[in-house]
């Protein structure tokens, strides 16, 4: 019998588990796979760092900001953003809320508009009806027939507003024979969010037979005797029922309630020497553009209010050479020209420096208060929470992009560190003459924002900006958006307005300096900066103009920009379009 050599099998070859093995070696293999994805993340993610300052942005907020590989901004004439453009429109209130005839014709008790009780006696609205003759003498603003007759003939006249609260009138003219009343309102299609206050003369006829008719209404903000904002609600005020200050915990602006930016001062020694103080000194933020100097301030504001700690702010600003009408860097601006300090004292906790250090010298050294001084940004704040000196000083030197005071927010801190924007409103003295601007117009006009100057000339960065731009362009683009015959706002860096000519064919165009009045030496806005600066003229600066001239462009009902709408050409120049995320 042949025998027959035959070569060992192993069990794992054998042909029924072929199928169980492959499965698996499969499985080893992936999992092999997916233990070095995870560590090569790891690794990555360790040691990444994205580019300074702003590519990776902790907020949508910071989307708005230019940002380089360098660390430093682009040159942007811009004006900057601030929390209250990023408000909802729709989080103020809705027209479901607002007062209408029939509100105030139908019985108090059965309409939606509530009367608020008086405290005292006497404060209420008196009922005309309860006199059995009518009286001579001055018209009695406090009469319930007045009020109601005022109220009518303010929604009667302005329609293109809803109207949420009616003030208590208050007696106008010596004459006797006007009243004053103020109101709080939204644009009909309000775009952006909060409230505006109005308060206007009313002059008023009584007929014989008791009756009050309204024949003028004063102009914007004439109403000065009702204007002062009352600390507690007096009987007279007409609100809609629904109607807040503030909605779901959002506080809301007010524009064209009396501002109170006075300087906030700590109440005693006790009371400063147990307090806790973060300043930021030196660096290279000084005379930068308004984008740089607010993301600069945000971080340190941010630092504080992690810290736990008062930030001591230097309340002069540096205007940057683009916005001064000298072309030089100008000191000695206030920050409660531009922004709205009142905000940002009511909700965090500031001091300005001077009344700082002037109490620091007091006290410093009877109360053994201990400063802890910081030079490197990349000392984290983490790093600081756990010191207990009374003052930390963050000094930054003169080397730049490392001396900006944002760098302490990037890297690591960025996650932990959020700026609070909600604290950064824009000055509601400026948003005042917005407003006015806007009450002018009867809150019924379309607007275009024409980007020109500088920008026009330089055909490498902009090669179509010109040419996009000219009137006859203009013209043919805009006449296909909005229609003949309307008041168009040209909100524009071109300093000769006739060059837009061509636009009175068609709309009844309007400029700034139209409304120049509105800020010369017989203004409010005038008078009320030159008391903040000592009873220096405030004057009207290049950034400023930017400020009202973008803010009543954005409230028109429609709105062209340059960008986009009027040339292809990018904003920041050749090639530096963002993508749409």
């Amino acid at each position: 019998m042949k025998s027959h050599a035959l070569v060992p099998r192993s069990a794992s070859f054998r042909p029924e588990t072929l199928g169980q093995n492959a499965v698996q070696l499969i499985g080893n293999l992936c999992f092999s796979l997916f233990v070095l994805g995870v560590l090569a993340f790891t690794i990555i993610a360790a040691t990444y760092q994205p580019e300074d300052p702003l590519l990776h942005p902790s907020t949508k907020l910071s989307s708005f900001l230019t940002s380089t590989s360098n660390a430093t901004f682009r040159s942007d004439d811009s004006a900057a953003h601030t929390g209250d453009d990023f408000l909802s429109p729709n989080s103020t209130s809705d027209s479901s809320a607002a007062i209408t005839l029939s509100h105030i014709n139908s019985s108090t008790k059965t309409s939606q508009v509530a009367v608020d009780s008086a405290a005292a006696v006497g404060d209420e609205a008196t009922d005309s009806s309860t006199s059995a003759v009518c009286a001579d003498g001055p018209i009695d603003c406090t009469d319930t027939e007045v009020f109601h007759s005022m109220m009518r003939a303010a929604i009667e006249m302005f329609r293109n507003i809803h109207f949420y609260r009616f003030g208590k009138p208050a007696r106008g003219g010596e004459d006797g024979k006007s009243c004053d009343m103020a109101w709080r309102f939204r644009p009909e299609e309000a775009k952006r969010a909060g409230f505006y206050k109005d308060y206007r003369r009313f002059d008023i006829v009584r007929y014989a037979n008791c009756t009050y008719s309204v024949v003028k209404v004063g102009e914007y903000h004439s109403g000065i005797n009702a204007r002062k904002k009352r600390k507690t609600t007096q009987g007279g005020d007409f609100k809609a029922k629904d109607a807040a200050d503030s909605l779901s915990g959002m506080v809301l602006p007010v524009i064209g309630e009396a501002v109170n930016d006075t300087l906030p001062v700590v109440e005693s020694e006790s009371k400063f020497s147990s307090g806790k103080y973060l300043i930021y000194t030196g660096g290279g933020d000084r005379c930068k553009s308004m984008n740089h100097y607010l993301w600069s301030f945000l971080c340190a504001l941010g630092e504080a209010q992690y810290l736990n700690r008062t930030l001591v702010m230097d309340l002069s600003i540096c205007l940057n050479s683009m916005y001064s009408s000298s072309n030089q860097d100008e000191e000695g601006k206030d920050f409660r020209f531009y922004f709205d300090f009142e905000h940002l004292r009511d909700s965090a906790s500031v001091l300005d420096q001077l009344q700082f250090w002037e109490d620091w010298s007091k006290w410093q050294k009877k109360n053994k208060l201990r400063l802890y001084l910081v030079e490197d940004f990349k000392i984290t704040p983490l790093k600081l929470a756990e010191v207990k000196d009374s003052l930390i000083m963050r000094k930054f030197g003169t080397v730049e992009p490392d001396n900006y005071w944002y760098r302490v927010c990037e890297g690591e801190t960025e996650s932990v560190i959020l700026r609070p924007w909600k604290l950064i409103w824009k000055s509601r003295r400026l948003m005042d003459i917005v407003a006015s601007i806007a009450s002018r117009l009867n809150w019924d006009y379309d607007a275009v924002h024409v980007v020109r100057g500088e920008k026009a000339k330089n055909t490498q960065l902009w090669p179509n900006l010109a040419a996009d731009t000219s009137p006859d362009t203009l013209l043919s683009v805009i006449h296909n958006k909005i229609d003949d015959g309307r008041h168009l706002y040209v909100a524009t860096d071109e300093p000769d307005t006739t060059f837009f000519d061509p636009l009175k064919e068609r709309y009844t165009t309007h400029f700034l300096n139209d409304f120049r009045d509105l800020w010369d030496e017989n203004s409010e806005w005038y008078l009320e900066t030159m008391k903040l600066n000592n009873g220096v003229p405030v004057e009207f600066d290049g950034y400023m103009r930017v400020e009202v001239d973008t803010e009543v462009s954005l409230r028109a009902k429609k709105h062209i920009e340059t960008f986009n709408d009027l040339t292809n050409d990018c904003k920041d120049g050749i090639n530096t379009c963002r993508k749409a995320s």
